[in-house]
This record gives structure tokens, sequence and C-alpha cells, in this order.
């Protein structure tokens, strides 16, 4: 039973992760880093299937490794969330929401930019 439900977790936890990388708001990595966790102690074969994915294996390697994240991934992760930001700030046209999405989007781009890179 205990591996059913880190299995229906890590699922989850992995549809998080792929929503992330188009919501700007959303992160990716933290999520598909939970479910090669839960999916290590629920199903050695999900979790090998992931640490092998062409979208997320390097996700995980580069996390175990310490290596860093690629310089690409750090451009287009801020590019995307820019783009993202704009076009809600767009659609909502509310002062204070534009200010909340500017702040979010400053804080994230910095995180990014600390970030080790590879």
């Amino acid at each position: 039973m205990k591996k059913f439900f880190l299995i229906i977790a890590g699922s989850l936890a992995l549809g998080f992760g792929v929503v992330g990388a188009f919501v700007p708001v959303l992160p990716t990595t933290p999520f598909v880093l939970l479910s090669a966790g839960l999916f290590a102690g629920g199903s050695p074969r999900m979790n090998r299937w992931l640490r092998r994915s062409r979208f997320f294996g390097s996700y995980i390697e580069n996390y175990r490794s310490g290596a860093g994240v690629p310089v690409s991934i750090k451009r287009s992760s801020i590019l995307f969330l820019w783009g993202g930001l704009l076009f809600s700030m767009y659609l909502v046209k509310n002062w204070w929401v534009t200010v909340l999405l500017l702040l979010v989007g400053a804080g994230v781009t910095v995180h990014i930019c600390m970030l080790k890179s590879k």
C-alpha cells in the first residue's frame, strides 16, 4: 500500500513539474526531484524511466552530481518566465497584479542567475 501511495504522489509531483515547464510561476525542478525521490521508494522501474527521460533526466543528474545548470537552460528559463509574466500583465491590466508579477519575476530571475553554471 505504501508503494502505491509513493507512486501516486510521484506521478502528481511529475505532473506539476510538467505544468511548471510551461507556467512561469510554477517551478519545474523541485517537482521533478520530488517525483524522483518518491519513485525511488515506490517503483525502481519508474525511477529508472524518469532518470533516463530525455526531458527530465538531466535535471536529476545535474542535481545529483552538483554539476550546475547549463547556461542555455538559464537563458531559456528567464525568457519563458518573462514572456509568461508579460503576457499575464497584458491580460490582467491591474496595477497591483503587475507590481506583484514584476517582483516575482525579479526574484526568480535573480535566483536563476545565482545558480551554479555548468
